[in-house]
């Protein structure tokens, strides 16, 4: 379709066929999780830090185009730099997706680039820990390109009142996979010996399927899903001059310039910059913590994180329901008081006890997905419409791209200290003054100041 031939077709206004694009949505969902999980939460911190041992020096560094980083960092550090890359990315294509109205070519170059880099991970072996921390930049960084244009399809794709549910049960799609994944990556790692393969082959067997799982299931939603022009964008007058790219990136001069027009809506992605930042270093450190600070074994990581997947799923469709009677900015700060009692917790566990970390990722497990399906789905009443990829490229840069300063204040305070117990407990502050900031913003009237019908929950 080209701009000025066709009328604006914002929303699904048609049940079975809203109803059809969000099964098909649920799938990438089920599709990327599996790198959240099985790669970035499970198998790629303990190995890729077990990499760079192998390359340090006497003194336990790498040195990295020169830079002398302690080997126990890297993993926290590439993280950071995985998504300063993404940070200058995902503005630039949230534009164009509007602006082009083409967010299904876009997120299809993403996803399988994310997933052929993670593919890639099973050629990580030796002393190549600078090939691992390339693919995981760029497995990463296509990761949050992608998610968002996956979530700008939110607001297009379900009514008001039912986006809670619609995000939470993207979410639960997520886990579920995540968990169906890892029963299997644990059967191929613990029976590594029978399978005829070394540990390190395992693992890298586990990273490489996770990311061929990515490619292949994406291509339901590619099916499914469908593009379609908005009309609050400033990429819809149809100017040819510059092309997308140089066009995009006028349009996200406009959007910036526009989103200073909202305040709520840059308060929440205040408040959630804060707090999700926390939540994703807790995700992206949990195994490192535990195989290096707890002596926890890699086989009690993965199952570990198999009790949150399948609990995670109870979590989100629970916390939707909590959401339904108490609201979903409610919700959310409940989520947020049990998170910072969880880092409580987790910096007096105890070495070398796996049932006590056990307790803990179940309480993960209950509160992750809610938590980050009800965010999404809060920010969605706050969109101007028109504008959702790139309105949810500065979400994305909250929910990933600006999730930097927590690895990197991890990864310090392990270089400085040599303990990941003093990195842990400094995530409390994150989800302490996020708590703060949601608590003081007015959802209601930020609704109504993005045009938006108020739900009769929020």
């Amino acid at each position: 379709m080209t701009a000025g031939t066709t009328a604006p077709e914002e929303y699904v206004s048609d049940p079975g066929e809203r109803r059809r694009e969000q099964r098909g949505w649920y799938f990438y969902d089920f599709a990327c999780s599996v790198y959240s999980t099985s790669v970035l939460t499970v198998f790629l911190g303990p190995y890729l830090t077990s990499v760079a041992r192998a390359a340090a020096d006497a003194e336990g560094f790498v040195h990295p185009l020169g830079v002398p980083v302690r080997a126990g960092s890297l993993f926290a550090y590439t993280v950071s730099a995985s998504i300063v890359v993404a940070v200058l990315l995902m503005p630039l294509v949230g534009a164009v997706a509007d602006r082009t109205g083409r967010k299904k070519p876009l997120l299809a170059a993403s996803a399988y680039l994310g997933a052929t880099a993670t593919a890639c991970m099973f050629f990580l072996a030796g002393e190549r820990y600078l090939l691992g921390a390339f693919l995981l930049i760029v497995a990463n960084a296509s990761l949050s390109v992608s998610m968002v244009l996956y979530n700008a399809y939110l607001p297009q794709i379900s009514e008001p009142d039912e986006r809670d549910t619609v995000s939470s049960r993207g979410w639960a799609f997520g886990y579920t996979s995540g968990a169906l994944v890892l029963v299997l990556n644990l059967v191929l790692y613990s029976g590594h010996d029978s399978f005829g393969l070394t540990e390190g082959e395992a693992v890298r067997l586990c990273l490489a399927s996770a990311g061929l799982w990515w490619g292949a299931f994406t291509l339901v939603p590619l099916r499914r899903l469908r593009d379609r022009r908005t009309g609050g964008g400033t990429g819809n007058t149809g100017r040819a001059d510059g092309g997308a790219v140089g066009g995009g990136w006028r349009q996200l001069r406009e959007t910036l310039r526009d989103m200073r027009r909202h305040p709520k809506t840059l308060a929440f992605l205040l408040a959630y910059l804060v707090y999700n930042d926390g939540v994703q270093t807790v995700i992206s450190q949990a195994s490192v913590f535990g195989s290096e600070e707890l002596g926890l074994e890699q086989t009690t990581l993965i199952t570990a994180v198999l009790l949150v997947q399948v609990l995670a799923v109870a979590g989100a469709l629970g916390m939707g329901r909590l959401a339904r009677s108490y609201g979903a900015k409610r919700t959310i700060l409940g989520s947020l008081v049990v998170w910072t009692l969880i880092l409580v917790a987790g910096y007096f566990l105890p070495a070398g006890a796996p049932v006590f970390f056990y307790c803990l990722a179940a309480a993960i497990g209950l509160v992750l997905g809610g938590s980050q399906a009800l965010s999404r789905s809060l920010f969605s009443h706050l969109v101007p419409r028109g504008k959702e990829a790139e309105y949810f490229s500065a979400y994305e840069m909250s929910d990933r791209g600006l999730s930097w300063l927590g690895p990197l204040v991890f990864g310090l305070a392990y270089q400085v200290t040599g303990s990941y117990r003093d990195a842990i407990i400094s995530l409390v502050i994150f989800f302490v003054l996020g708590s703060v900031l949601l608590a003081r913003v007015p959802v209601r009237q930020a609704v109504l100041d993005a045009g938006n019908p108020i739900p009769d929950r929020v």
